[in-house]
């Protein structure tokens, strides 16, 4: 096994401040987020990241990101894309990207419920069967264009999404060529909308699951109350640590189902500062793999050089 940040987690740092910090805790690789973003007067998650590369001109980064990368000894546990399926002319625009890089796979956003906003998206006003039928049409033609690439197509499991669980993702994508297509199993995500039980949920997966996303969400009871006078909840991000979901048990899930390989780590939790909370994330996944009988590959520079 081997872990991975994803840069949206790290928005403070410039890309080679990422890159240097996290080769030096022993992190094996980078999960590079790459959209267009909007400016803010201090960095944030999804606005104002240091450590996001420009969608528009991604071509001309390619290099600047293959050699920060390289220098820094480590590898790509994929990219961390924003495209829509539904907008051919970006998801061939990642998919080349990932191809040229060597990054092997990328997240390509399938289409948001109703009125959700997930990711910045426009939502589509369409019903839930419809949105479905429209993702697997484009899925279909993203599946051609990944085999055409040789790399593969990432769905994510996303509250406000047609795939919030594991099985809508398996019904999305099955048929499809899960070389060319797979599917991300993501812990807090699912703690939002979408839990099943996660050896069964991996286990329906199959050849899908492709890569796996770690972070943690817990539910607090807010102030306010509904029309009917009914408690309101609200979910927030949390450390690993601390959340609802169990690492370790989770990981033992894993091992049962014979994935070994990438864990990304996207860590939207504020407590501990940004330095601390990577390094912490880092020694926390080794113990909970550890007790989960997971092996784990050595430090970056052994990954990268050995």
């Amino acid at each position: 096994m081997k872990f991975s940040v994803f840069t949206a987690s790290t928005p403070e740092w410039t890309p080679q401040e990422a890159v240097t910090e996290l080769s030096a805790q022993g992190w094996h690789g980078i999960e590079w987020r790459v959209t267009d973003q909007a400016d803010a007067p201090e960095p944030g998650f999804w606005a104002g990241n240091k450590a996001t590369w420009p969608l528009t001109g991604l071509e001309e980064s390619l290099p600047d990101i293959a050699r920060i990368t390289a220098d820094a000894g480590l590898e790509y546990s994929g990219l961390g894309g924003y495209a829509r399926c539904d907008n051919h002319d970006d998801v061939d625009r990642v998919l080349a990207a990932t191809a040229e890089l060597g990054a092997r796979q990328v997240r390509v956003n399938v289409l948001p419920l109703g009125n959700s906003t997930m990711g910045g998206q426009e939502p589509t006003g369409l019903s839930y069967p419809e949105l479905f039928a429209a993702t697997r049409e484009h899925y279909e033609w993203v599946s051609s264009r990944a085999a055409h690439h040789g790399v593969k197509a990432l769905v994510e499991l996303h509250h406000g999404t047609v795939t919030a669980s594991a099985s809508s993702a398996r019904r999305l994508l099955d048929g499809l060529d899960p070389q060319h297509v797979g599917v991300i199993h993501d812990l807090g995500n699912l703690l939002i909308e979408g839990w099943e039980s996660p050896l069964p949920a991996l286990q329906l997966l199959g050849p899908y699951l492709a890569h796996v996303h770690v972070k943690n969400a817990r539910w607090v009871l807010t102030d306010q109350r509904d029309p009917a006078g009914g408690a309101v909840w609200a979910s927030e991000w949390a450390p690993l640590e601390a959340g609802i979901g169990n690492v370790v048990t989770y990981f033992k899930a894993l091992a049962d189902a014979g994935y070994d390989d990438w864990v990304t780590v996207e860590d939207f939790s504020t407590e501990v500062p940004l330095a601390e909370r990577t390094a912490g994330n880092l020694d926390f996944l080794r113990r909970a793999a550890s007790l989960a009988g997971l092996a784990v590959a050595g430090n970056a520079d052994s990954v990268s050089k050995g």
